[in-house]
């Protein structure tokens, strides 16, 4: 769970974590969970829960059971696909559109997060490697304050967390060999708008886009 922001109230703070765990696969598809069990992992009460379990059902990351319990949705490949097709174009947009607005102090922020996960990445820590993913993302992309992409692309990114994990089992680096994160640093020092482009779109489909052209989906409804 994140620490706790100063001024954020519980409800906020139950939210934000919950929501943050999701987009990096703590639950695993098809998992179900209950209001009471999280409320005690937390530490808090069933009200900030139910309430952020409401919010999450809404925003289509999870599924709805009963009045107490939740689970991650079922995937189809076809749904993966179009979440794949969309978190690209998106992404792609997001990036080009901030490249402006990097300055040196954001590019050396996403130097230092690459490294992370680089060292995430020798010692197995497939937690940190997710955690760190998506801070490079979001760090490139809120170079461009109050986009309107981002929050679509956070929606995205509830749908398809919980198999970020199951991606990074089968490619904990990337497919090929390149480093995409690199490939982009490069990309956005020298300003070059099409060298960006090229390794956003690379990124993820080294990242979850094998899952859709191999249909791995471990999920996916019957």
């Amino acid at each position: 769970m994140p620490v706790r922001a100063s001024g954020e109230t519980i409800h906020q703070w139950v939210f934000r974590g919950l929501r943050r765990a999701i987009m990096q696969g703590a639950f695993p598809p098809g998992q179900a969970v209950t209001i009471r069990g999280l409320a005690e992992a937390m530490e808090v009460s069933a009200m900030p829960v139910r309430e952020a379990l409401r919010r999450l059902v809404a925003e289509r990351a999870l599924t709805l059971l009963d009045n107490r319990r939740v689970r991650v949705p079922q995937m189809t490949p076809e749904r993966f696909e179009e979440l794949y097709v969309a978190r690209t174009v998106l992404e792609v947009e997001a990036a080009v559109r901030a490249l402006p607005l990097i300055d040196a102090a954001r590019l050396e922020k996403l130097r230092a997060i690459d490294e992370t996960i680089n060292q995430a990445i020798t010692r197995g820590d497939s937690e940190s490697v997710v955690a760190g993913n998506f801070q490079f993302h979001l760090t490139l992309y809120s170079a461009r304050r109050d986009s309107v992409l981002v929050p679509l692309i956070e929606s995205v990114w509830l749908q398809t967390g919980p198999f970020m994990r199951e991606a990074l089992e089968a490619f904990p680096t990337a497919a090929d060999g390149y480093d995409y994160h690199l490939a982009a640093l490069d990309a956005i020092a020298a300003r070059d708008e099409a060298a960006l482009r090229h390794a956003v779109t690379h990124d993820i489909r080294t990242g979850i886009g094998h899952l859709v052209s191999s249909r791995k989906l471990t999920s996916a409804a019957a």
